[in-house]
């Protein structure tokens, strides 16, 4: 039995349909069940992972745990992997492709959000495997609004990277929880191609058959326009982060296909499959 946080996710529910498909018993945790809309064959248990006290029952009897964190800080996630450690000795957590273990500091908050989090996971003495997947390309679907109304998706030029399939992420997931041999390790997941945001607009206008095209925001504009409508500043600090940063060499890892023994997708492919999203 397999607990999935964050099931009704782009990789959650990834992890979901593959562990249900590979005849693997799956556990999902939600604040809302009623609202989870899983198939009928997971068993969905309330619980919330702001309120380490309300997850013993979703922990209880499960074999290992698929963690997302949801937050921006990693200052609750002691007492939720005290509770864990408490029912499984086992913990995957999505981390992030960021996070550097040669520095003392972090570049940015994503990764010294999910360093400190690697580091809580560790100190807890569980049983871990660390995916530190590339940006999603799954992240792209924020663009669909503006690519169907107008063509045009604009916003900051982050850095160019090897954008990842939500689907391959999820494979390895699933591999490392079902099968022996990854105590301890790291994963770096990369997609097969570097692209930047111009890159992305371009593939999914040609899966849609449409001219699109990216136009670049400066960073202080897009932080104002941000907080003007709402979001908290370290909300935007995060979807920023990288925004202004010197560009570094993108790495491009083969861990995908060394974990799965399939060649990671493109996003092209990525684009194709969603098209419907976009149009």
């Amino acid at each position: 039995m397999i607990l999935v946080t964050g099931a009704t996710g782009n990789v959650g529910r990834r992890v979901v349909d593959r562990l249900l498909a590979a005849g693997v018993g799956v556990r999902a945790l939600a604040r809302r069940p009623e609202a989870a809309g899983l198939p009928a064959d997971v068993e969905v248990v309330r619980g919330d992972l702001a309120e380490p006290d309300t997850l013993g029952p979703a922990l209880t009897g499960v074999d290992a745990v698929f963690l997302i964190w949801p937050f921006l800080t990693a200052e609750g996630a002691p007492g939720v992997l005290d509770a864990v450690k408490a029912h499984t000795g086992r913990v995957v957590y999505l981390s992030s492709s960021r996070v550097r273990d040669d520095v003392d500091g972090q570049a940015d908050p994503i990764s010294a959000l999910h360093a400190g989090m690697e580091r809580v996971v560790t100190g807890s003495g569980a049983e871990r495997t660390f995916l530190r997947a590339d940006t999603l390309a799954s992240n792209t679907l924020g663009w669909a609004g503006q690519i169907r109304s107008t063509g045009v998706v604009r916003g900051p030029d982050l850095p160019a990277k090897p954008i990842v399939d939500e689907r391959d992420v999820a494979a390895c997931a699933v591999r490392v929880l079902t099968e022996p041999g990854h105590a301890g390790a790291t994963y770096v997941l990369t997609g097969p191609q570097v692209l930047g945001r111009a890159d992305q607009v371009h593939l999914i206008g040609a899966a849609i058959g449409r001219d699109l095209r990216f136009e670049p925001v400066p960073t202080a504009d897009a932080r104002a326009q941000m907080l003007a409508d709402g979001r908290p500043p370290a909300l935007v600090d995060a979807l920023l982060a990288g925004a202004d940063a010197p560009p570094e060499p993108a790495l491009v890892t083969t861990t995908i296909e060394t974990l799965t023994r399939t060649p990671p997708r493109t996003f092209e492919s990525w684009a194709r499959d969603h098209a419907p999203i976009f149009t």
